[in-house]
């Protein structure tokens, strides 16, 4: 089982650890719904250094990954960030990912821990054609996200750099403590935040000043989870994998069918012909918790499986996501969740469970 860098520090400070992604990392500290209202209110920070750094460079660096990738990189503009998925050539998704866009010859991917020996490899075996160097950097970097409506203020106290100019999924390398950090405005939580990469021991030594501050939260993975999920962002195995395109996961904001990318094709042709399934957001009517891999029902027949429930701390309210036929995903439809021996009621509603707030 690896450990982050941090992992003694975690252990000292009361984390209650657990495996994920190969990765012994904190559950929660103080409970997930503290922590969760933590970071809608205040600050949390998260140690998310399991995440994985690989890096592109060369000639062809942006012909590379517009290669490998559903979003268009070539437009945009140098210290930008881009959201996006590899696909395999059925439409699948290898994983989701963020592109760090140095320019247009120095590329860094941010990848997902349990998909990073994977999504290296998927790389690997596409580069041959293509005047580039692909390197591993996850073994170096360790990686923060501090977020919250706090966080700038926060960061701000410790850096020279004017923060109010690092907008929204924009990124810089500035200095914190006497160390450089690479800096970018962005995080999983639908807050205003920041993801703070640099080497294990300066993210150390950060993450030591951080815990010392009362404003700030130490957060663990399942406020985490609770947090993406309340700002409808999807979670690779769940409304994303090999056999869920981003389209059915509605991700098209993130898919340009403009460009030729590996699957590009086949989305293609599944726009053309109408998507049979389709993710969406369902709000339960009737007492319950929707899990993953809960059957969903209509019409006395099975239409799809929730990839994602909970009831949103702090609130009375249970939301799940579904992938289900496309014919019950109108918004208001009536479905039936089976929760043990029970068909639980839920409507189809859209998926703003929550108002972003982004430095835009």
């Amino acid at each position: 089982m690896k450990k982050t860098i941090l992992y003694d520090e975690h252990v000292r400070l009361g984390g209650k650890m657990v495996e994920f992604a190969g990765y012994l990392l904190p559950i929660e500290y103080t409970g997930i719904a503290l922590e969760h209202q933590a970071v809608r209110d205040q600050c949390g920070v998260f140690d998310v250094s399991h995440m994985g750094e690989i890096e592109i460079s060369g000639k062809d660096a942006i012909a590379f990954i517009n290669y490998l990738f559903t979003n268009d990189v070539a437009s945009v503009e140098a210290k930008r960030m881009v959201y996006g998925l590899m696909l395999y050539p059925h439409g699948g998704v290898v994983d989701d990912m963020m592109v760090y866009k140095y320019n247009n010859h120095h590329l860094l991917l941010v990848v997902n821990a349990g998909n990073k020996d994977k999504d290296l490899a998927w790389i690997l075996d596409h580069q041959q054609a293509y005047d580039v160097e692909v390197v591993d950097r996850s073994g170096y970097y360790s990686q923060l996200a501090l977020q919250g409506p706090k966080a700038e203020g926060i960061l701000q106290s410790l850096t020279k750099y004017p923060l109010h100019n690092l907008r929204s999924l924009t990124f810089d390398h500035l200095t914190m403590l006497n160390h450089d950090f690479l800096v970018s405005r962005s995080g999983y939580t639908g807050a205003d935040g920041f993801e703070i990469y640099g080497a294990n021991a300066h993210i150390f030594e950060l993450f030591q000043l951080f815990s010392r501050l009362p404003e700030i939260t130490l957060c663990g993975l399942g406020c985490r989870d609770t947090l993406r999920f309340e700002a409808s962002m999807p979670l690779y195995g769940h409304e994303i994998d090999e056999t869920i395109n981003p389209l059915e996961a509605g991700l098209n904001f993130a898919v340009k069918l403009d460009k030729s990318f590996i699957g590009s094709e086949v989305l293609v042709a599944a726009q053309a012909s109408g998507l049979k399934r389709k993710v969406v957001a369902l709000e339960l009517i009737e007492r319950g918790i929707a899990r993953h891999g809960y059957e969903v029902e209509a019409d006395g027949q099975l239409i799809g499986h929730v990839t994602t429930g909970y009831m949103i701390p702090n609130t009375t309210k249970s939301y799940a996501f579904a992938l289900i036929a496309s014919e019950y995903a109108a918004l208001g439809t009536i479905v039936g969740i089976r929760i043990r021996k029970n068909l639980v009621k839920a409507k189809v509603r859209n998926k703003r469970l929550l108002e972003k707030k982004y430095v835009r």
